[in-house]
């Protein structure tokens, strides 16, 4: 009898261990709290909060900045892309300086001792006045007319790649990027001796022979025809007025008294314009 008595006085003694666990450990809990709350307390400025509506103002316009920021990615995107026309036109560019380049070499190699070069706008060939025409003469020298007549068959050769008219002869091999020549101008230049319109009247005579002896050799030059279906060949004269070295020195005026080939490229006012040219060549009849 007295054994079962301290066994139920021992066991509720456990259960009344157990029970003052468990309130410390609530009491314990309950306090660490209660700190928290005091911490967060102390922090809490409410000139530092932000009202709701200024919240959600501040996330629509988020959202608003995240969409002009992605349509300026689409619009850099986009720009990073070629635009046709400036393609066309670069690449009608630099055809031409391919032209010119390779008439000058074809030329120089035929006559070493003639002076062609390529102009700084690699957009026309100049020759030498002094190399072609006697001083203060119209008349090509005798021994020049070859040479003259030598660029009129070459330029027949190239212009039926770039040009319509019935002498026509575009292929891809010749003219991959379509390029359409305008106008293909003889130019008469002097120095600055004499007068002005001396000067006009001697460089419009030069080239009026140099276009002359050309067409006499070539006759199907006059043939050729722009887009807008006129023909390329043309002549002007600009006496002084378009020096390219001084007048200064002896040398600088020999280099003035010149003849120049200048090409003139068509450029598209519109991207659809393109297509047009290469309607244009493509169909155009082939001599």
């Amino acid at each position: 009898m007295r054994g079962r008595q301290r066994n139920r006085e021992s066991q509720e003694v456990e259960e009344e261990t157990a029970f003052v666990s468990m309130t410390d450990l609530t009491v314990s809990f309950l306090f660490i709290v209660i700190l928290l709350l005091a911490y967060f307390s102390s922090k809490y400025n409410p000139e530092k909060s932000i009202p709701l509506s200024i919240y959600r103002q501040v996330v629509v316009e988020k959202d608003v900045a995240e969409k002009r920021v992605h349509d300026l990615e689409d619009e850099i995107a986009r720009l990073k892309q070629p635009n046709p026309l400036e393609h066309y036109i670069d690449q009608a560019m630099m055809e031409r300086k391919q032209i010119l380049e390779k008439l000058r070499d074809q030329l120089n190699i035929e006559f070493p001792d003639l002076k062609v070069t390529l102009s700084e706008q690699s957009d026309a060939l100049h020759f030498q006045g002094d190399g072609l025409f006697a001083s203060g003469s119209s008349m090509l020298r005798p021994e020049r007319v070859n040479i003259v007549q030598s660029v009129g068959v070459r330029l027949q050769q190239l212009l039926p790649c770039y040009t319509l008219g019935p002498q026509s002869a575009w292929h891809s091999e010749c003219n991959p990027n379509f390029a359409v020549i305008e106008a293909v101008q003889i130019e008469g230049h002097t120095d600055s001796d004499g007068d002005d319109q001396s000067n006009l009247v001697l460089s419009t005579n030069r080239a009026d022979e140099t276009f002359r002896v050309m067409v006499t050799k070539e006759p199907r030059l006059t043939s050729h025809l722009s887009y807008q279906r006129q023909p390329v060949l043309s002549v002007a004269g600009y006496g002084k007025m378009r020096p390219i070295a001084s007048n200064n020195t002896a040398a600088g005026k020999a280099e003035n008294r010149r003849i120049d080939l200048r090409l003139i490229m068509y450029v598209p006012a519109r991207s659809e314009e393109i297509e047009h040219l290469r309607t244009a060549l493509m169909d155009a009849p082939h001599g």
